[in-house]
């Protein structure tokens, strides 16, 4: 398919409308409203199915798009008992090529604007709720036995760490993703600044998600787009 301009993605958009209730259609209007980019989320060889799969419930239900997942020892796995189906409403981009990827990972991120934030203890490091959430930031997490790996220190910005007043030195993954994301979404929420998609991201995520519930999608799509000269 070739790169459809803004108009054109509203054209398609509006064809696919006609094959979903108009419930459905609604809902996705309604909730990509409070989807955002301006934080996203890093998981840094998480090798627990149960806790991978958590934190993509946690970003669907909190307003993330995109989950950046960074494969070096261990691959991704999906439990679908514990995401619920969320991974499909979510922007997924894996890291998996190279022996150890985190470097390019995180380098991408920069490029795009974003301050790499480690969620590690650290001498420098701050409470999440002194965090300053006016640039974009990629929050990244890495597993609880091992913590996130010297490359990913190395290209960290700034390091927080959540308030603890146990014995306990540490949260499950799936438990520290979950509060992070909640506070920091909350605070970017009420924050004043634009922290919502530009209208053409927001039309391609439409058009992922609409044909997420249509059957026979990829037929119906490419229908539209020959009769159009689209493709």
């Amino acid at each position: 398919m070739k790169e459809l301009n803004l108009a054109q993605k509203k054209e398609f958009y509006e064809y696919l409308t006609a094959f979903v209730s108009d419930n459905k259609k609604s809902k996705i209007d309604e909730i990509v409203l409070s989807r955002t980019r301006h934080l996203t989320v890093v998981l840094e060889d998480i090798f627990q199915s149960q806790n991978a799969s958590a934190v993509l419930r946690t970003c669907d239900c909190f307003g993330i798009q995109d989950v950046h997942i960074i494969e070096n020892r261990y691959p991704y796995e999906i439990n679908p008992d514990v995401e619920l189906g969320s991974a499909k409403w979510l922007n997924l981009f894996r890291y998996n090529t190279n022996g150890h990827n985190t470097r390019e990972a995180l380098q991408s991120l920069k490029k795009k604007g974003y301050k790499i934030i480690a969620t590690t203890p650290h001498k420098n490091d701050l409470m999440i709720q002194d965090l300053s959430v006016g640039q974009k930031f990629a929050m990244v997490f890495g597993t609880e036995k091992e913590g996130l790996s010297d490359i990913a220190i190395q290209e960290a910005d700034a390091f927080v760490k959540i308030p603890m007043y146990g014995f306990t030195e540490s949260f499950n993954i799936s438990v520290s993703a979950a509060m992070s994301v909640f506070y920091l979404s909350e605070k970017i929420r009420q924050s004043g600044m634009n922290w919502q998609l530009k209208e053409d991201e927001i039309f391609d995520i439409k058009i992922n998600w609409i044909t997420n519930v249509i059957r026979m999608a990829e037929q119906v799509k490419e229908d539209f787009l020959q009769k159009k000269g689209w493709i």
